[in-house]
């Protein structure tokens, strides 16, 4: 299978410059293993007038159908022939989007670290991949790649030269040309080289919704042939196609109305459905918050595990909170942030407002000086009580805002939880869940520590016997420490925890 994509350059901006889009050096070779053979990218040209990347991907024939267990393009498993000797290593297909997912996997989400202005930019480009299954035609092509922007050439490729009287075959050599981002074409291609395939070499399970949605956001929910497009991406699987239809009208929806998807999900009409709803505790823990952070007259906030972006997204909506930023220790976590946030659609004034950046709080960082409020939302109970002085440390004598929120788990509710086993946690990744008397007497003794006084209140509702939901803290600074505490933990510090110091760490995903 083989893939090029091609750009012309200016004086100031050069073509070579797809070598940092696509993290791939023009001056060399490369080889990637794949699960079903080897992909090569190499530069047949670059130069700063015109550079051209090319994706190479060898198929190995018995890896495949070992993989596939004969369910493939061989028909049924007992068709021997058919499994060795069909078309999968010649022409395009998801087995050609895998890779370039793979291989290209920085580039599709946008990302340059050397250059961070390059992935934003539209600049010329031209496609081409020689053999394309084409199930429906080069018409059909014209119809999936066209209103994305794309001037398409979708040539037919006669079934045999030497006897034109057998027509076409169902292949087309396809050129695209347009002006577009490059994280847009690859995106375009990771979805449509399968669906005009109609066929993957992997079992299509729940997850590939997810996947089409994220490759497809910003450009599916209103492309005329959506139905068409879902539904052979999906393996014609059509619970899941209408899954992911519904999700794209409502994301279709929202962008109409400039609000997100799940709250027109949850909208109900209060005509004909009047029975009062109970609030998620999610809401009434954030609710919560942003009481304590407005009261404390907070400018500039850090959400501190911030997870997928819930609580900076809602302080986002109050102009008084000038400065948010997040950051969690699952780069999976902050990726999914950055798109509900829809960091790459905001104006260059409301992106000023936000950062999201990967670390650890086991670690003292410079990054989190300077802060008016700290959140620490559903955080330490998933630190190792070994690990807790660590991360008070870092925040209360490093950061050391004048404000920090802090909220967990009260355990003497579990026993209102009717799902809940009796001795279980909340959350399989809750090192522990304190009571209200454990939770006050670490607060107490953090707040001793480090020059704080500490209130407490309820989240939820205040059972007269085992106390609310949640118990949260708020902790406002009386003096800043001029020395560090008698008792400190061993530290290092640092601008950002390595993958290694990463996988020590555990988690800091907020529970569901």
């Amino acid at each position: 299978m083989f893939l090029t994509i091609s750009t012309t350059g200016t004086t100031g901006s050069p073509a070579t410059d797809l070598g940092f889009l696509l993290h791939k050096h023009p001056d060399k070779a490369q080889r990637f293993s794949t699960s079903h053979g080897t992909a090569h990218v190499l530069y047949p040209e670059a130069t700063a007038e015109r550079c051209t990347a090319a994706l190479l991907l060898e198929i190995d024939p018995v890896a495949l159908v070992r993989r596939s267990k004969g369910k493939g393009r061989g028909g049924a498993p007992d068709s021997a022939l058919a499994q060795y000797v069909n078309d999968r290593p010649y022409a395009a297909s998801s087995l050609l989007a895998v890779a370039v997912g793979s291989v290209f996997s920085t580039a599709l989400k946008g990302q340059c670290a050397a250059r961070p202005e390059l992935p934003g930019a539209a600049r010329p480009l031209r496609i081409e991949v020689p053999v394309l299954p084409a199930r429906g035609g080069a018409a059909l092509v014209e119809r999936l790649f066209a209103p994305l922007g794309w001037t398409v050439s979708a040539e037919p490729v006669a079934l045999d030269e030497q006897f034109p009287q057998w027509g076409d075959s169902r292949y087309v050599r396809l050129v695209l040309e347009g002006e577009q981002r490059l994280a847009d074409a690859l995106r375009h291609l990771y979805v449509l080289l399968p669906v005009l395939d109609d066929s993957k070499h992997y079992w299509v399970a729940p997850d590939e919704v997810e996947k089409l949605l994220r490759s497809g956001e910003g450009w599916l929910e209103g492309h005329p042939e959506q139905r068409l497009i879902a539904g052979r991406y999906l393996g014609r699987r059509w619970s899941l196609t209408r899954d992911a239809l519904e999700r794209l009208a409502l994301a279709r929806l929202a962008e109409a109305d400039d609000s997100e998807a799940e709250e027109l999900d949850n909208a109900v009409d209060e005509e004909t459905d009047t029975a009062e709803r109970p609030v998620p505790l999610a809401v009434q823990r954030r609710e919560a918050i942003l009481g304590a952070l407005r009261a404390s007259g907070a400018a500039r906030v850090l959400d501190l595990g911030c997870g997928q972006g819930q609580l900076v997204g809602e302080l986002l909506k109050d102009p008084r909170f000038t400065e948010v930023a997040g950051m969690d220790v699952s780069a999976r976590a902050l990726a999914i942030a950055a798109r509900r946030l829809r960091l790459d659609r905001m104006t260059e004034r409301q992106a000023g407002r936000v950062a999201l950046f990967q670390g650890s709080l086991a670690y003292t960082d410079r990054r989190l000086a300077g802060y008016d409020a700290a959140v620490l939302s559903e955080v330490i109970e998933h630190v190792d009580p070994a690990r807790l002085p660590a991360l008070e440390h870092a925040v209360f004598g490093a950061a050391c805002p004048a404000t920090v929120v802090v909220t967990t788990p009260n355990v003497e509710y579990n026993v209102r939880w009717e799902t809940l086993p009796a001795g279980h946690v909340r959350h399989a990744d809750h090192r522990f869940e304190w009571t209200r008397e454990e939770f006050r007497a670490w607060a107490a003794g953090v707040a001793e520590r480090y020059g704080y006084e500490v209130a407490y209140a309820p989240v939820g509702p205040d059972d007269p016997e085992v106390g609310p939901p949640t118990q949260m803290g708020v902790f406002s600074r009386t003096e800043k420490p001029t020395e560090k505490p008698t008792e400190k933990p061993t530290e290092k510090s640092t601008e950002k925890s390595t993958g290694k110091d990463a996988e020590k760490e555990p988690k800091q995903e907020k529970a569901a």
